[in-house]
C-alpha cells in the first residue's frame, strides 16, 4: 500500500514539473522536427522492405493460377524538413 503511494505522490509531482516546463527554443524545436522526419522516412522504408520481403515468401508458396502480390511502392529519397522563416522583429 506505502508504494502505491508513494508511486502515486512521484506521478502528480512529475506530471506538475513537465507541465512547467518552457516551450523549446526554435533550434531544439527545429533538431526534433528532424528527428520526427526521420523517424517518419525511417518507418516508410522499413514498411517497404517489409512488402518486398512479404512479397519473396508470397512467391515461393504461391499456387497456380493466383495472382501475383501487389507491387510495392519505393520511398522516395529523404528530404529534411524546410525550418520556417522567423517573423521580423517590429
Amino acid at each position: 500500500m506505502k508504494k502505491i503511494i508513494a508511486f502515486t505522490i512521484c506521478a502528480i509531482a512529475s506530471a506538475t514539473a513537465l507541465a512547467t516546463l518552457p516551450p523549446l527554443s526554435p533550434e531544439a524545436q527545429e533538431v526534433a522536427n528532424l528527428a520526427k522526419a526521420k523517424s517518419a522516412y525511417g518507418d516508410r522504408v522499413g514498411a517497404y522492405q517489409l512488402c518486398q520481403s512479404q512479397n519473396r515468401v508470397a512467391d515461393k508458396f504461391k499456387m497456380s493460377g493466383t495472382p501475383a502480390p501487389a507491387a510495392c511502392v519505393a520511398p522516395p529519397p529523404f528530404v529534411a524538413p524546410v525550418a520556417a522563416a522567423p517573423a521580423p522583429a517590429k
